[in-house]
């Protein structure tokens, strides 16, 4: 059965995209840490970061890198933080997060957005993107 993050790759599930290519989607987080919270996945459904193979792995790693880039332009913070726990969903997915205190990147507290800035903050972020 396909992951939700299949279904938002496919289009079957409505998502706040910010960027992809041939291996790669990355899109907001609904349940966003900070605003920016960004997940960027592959396109092939794998469970665990380290069951891909080495090149999929390396080329994740490094359109990340430029979601992130893309991440800092766009949103204030002290640096974007990194984590890949894996444990929610079983398909392989990177979050990245607008960090400005250790909070922010410990899944604890959320930040609610409105509909609209998702929107705009996918949008801000997708234009930074290159």
């Amino acid at each position: 059965m396909a992951s939700i993050f299949t279904k938002i790759i496919k289009g079957e599930i409505p998502s706040y995209k910010i960027a992809e290519d041939e291996k790669h989607f990355a899109f907001l987080d609904i349940n966003p840490n900070a605003k920016g919270h960004t997940l960027v996945v592959p396109k092939k459904e794998v469970n665990k970061i380290f069951d891909l193979d080495q090149q999929d792995y390396i080329e994740l790693m490094n359109f990340s890198y430029r979601i992130a880039k893309a991440i800092e332009k766009t949103i204030p913070c002290k640096r974007v933080g990194m984590s890949v726990v894996g444990l929610e969903v079983p398909h392989v997915h990177v979050h990245l997060v607008p960090l400005n205190s250790m909070e922010d990147i410990q899944f604890i507290k959320k930040e609610s957005i409105t509909k609209d800035e998702f929107v705009v903050v996918a949008e801000k972020i997708a234009s930074n993107f290159k």
